[in-house]
């Protein structure tokens, strides 16, 4: 089948690297923004060129950001065509769109490379639904901030110095917004939970708490007491919708999550019957997505039909019944806090089981008042 590229950075080079003599998937042509001569006749400037050309059968878009992707994607569809993305960012703010437009035209959407790079994550959640019910997913989703983590946890470093290196790498963008505050996890939590629980949860209802605030200080009190802190998301089924939550969290030493290193991501399903599924791996890289996408492509090319799941509901967040206690640090504790303190942890202090839509909305508010605040759940 011939596939036309959008885009052609660095994913879209990994992409060609997997596909070069191929003889079952070949890249016809590539939209690129500008002059690309080492593409030679491959590039193209109009994506006219790709969705008006019957001999492309796929469109793999890696290009990133909402638009033109969004525009582009549809194009594809309505032309009759199989669409693969890495593009997070689009699927998260258009699931139910384009998902409906590819149900609509009688194409598939894959978007596997968009959450876990080269996990084989959102696959393995279509195949547990196959025989089972999933209770529970979430884990750490995010390589940047699990990179940060890990090097404040093996040697004093403070919180700038190691997003400093953690840019000089290329592991975090110049504007590392996205990672460190939690938007890039709540794209990818959206779209799993979506899939696990035939859900239809908006990204902007799933509350969230980042990293940007957490000392070198915090990090002793949580070694300290015995304690790991990784950003891990969260999302549960429940009655009347899905429990969904990113915040940082305190975990046993002993515990997986505390053992992931550098820039890895682990994702984690609870079946109801299978029990506890775990993938270990590279969530992003030239490569390792690369590698999502064209796997995306050879399933299209066997005859795998349409989307993860068919079935779709709208879903609440709904986050009141889960409880815990937090690590809360900041310079002007209220009646709130005071209220729900049981202990003391260096600059910090502990309360007793919250409410986690309560802690995460005070949190928020918190940070109005003192911009250095910062909180994580305690497992």
């Amino acid at each position: 089948m011939n596939i036309g590229l959008l885009g052609c950075g660095v994913v879209g080079g990994g992409i060609l690297d997997f596909c070069a003599g191929r003889k079952d998937l070949t890249v016809t042509k590539v939209l690129v923004r500008r002059p690309r001569p080492d593409l030679g006749a491959l590039a193209v400037t109009d994506i006219a060129d790709i969705v008006n050309d019957e001999a492309i059968g796929i469109v793999a878009e890696v290009m990133g950001g909402l638009h033109p992707a969004y525009e582009y994607i549809c194009a594809a569809l309505k032309a009759g065509k199989h669409v693969v993305t890495a593009n997070k960012a689009v699927i998260s703010a258009y699931y139910p769109e384009l998902t409906g437009l590819a149900r609509e035209c009688g194409v598939s959407l894959r978007c596997t490379a968009a959450v876990g790079g080269g996990i084989p994550w959102l696959t393995n959640l279509e195949r547990c639904k196959r025989l089972d019910s999933i209770c529970e997913l979430g884990g750490i989703m995010n390589g940047t901030t699990n990179f940060i983590m890990d090097a404040m946890h093996a040697s004093p470093v403070s919180f700038p110095e190691i997003l400093k290196q953690a840019q000089e790498l290329g592991y975090a963008e110049a504007d590392p917004s996205a990672d460190i505050d939690g938007d890039d996890v709540r794209r990818k939590l959206t779209i799993s939970a979506n899939i696990a629980f035939d859900a239809l949860v908006q990204e902007e209802d799933i509350p969230m708490f980042g990293i940007r605030t957490v000392t070198d200080g915090d990090i002793r009190a949580f070694k300290a007491h015995g304690f790991v802190c990784k950003l891990l998301a969260t999302a549960k089924a429940t009655e009347g919708g899905v429990c969904a939550f990113i915040e940082p969290t305190l975990v046993d030493s002993h515990d997986l999550e505390a053992a992931v290193p550098k820039n890895f991501n682990l994702i984690t399903y609870c079946g109801e019957k299978v029990g506890r599924h775990s993938f270990f791996g590279q969530g992003a890289g030239r490569y390792p997505t690369a590698f999502n996408a064209v796997e995306d492509c050879l399933d299209i090319v066997a005859g795998k039909p349409g989307f993860y799941t068919q079935a779709m509901k709208p879903a609440p967040v709904l986050c009141g019944g889960e409880a815990h206690p937090y690590y809360v640090r900041t310079a002007c504790p209220d009646a709130f806090l005071q209220s729900v303190t049981v202990e003391q942890w260096g600059d910090g202090v502990v309360t007793a089981c919250v409410s986690v839509e309560e802690m995460l909305r005070w949190g928020r508010a918190q940070l109005a008042k003192d911009p250095g605040c910062f909180l994580a759940g305690i497992r």
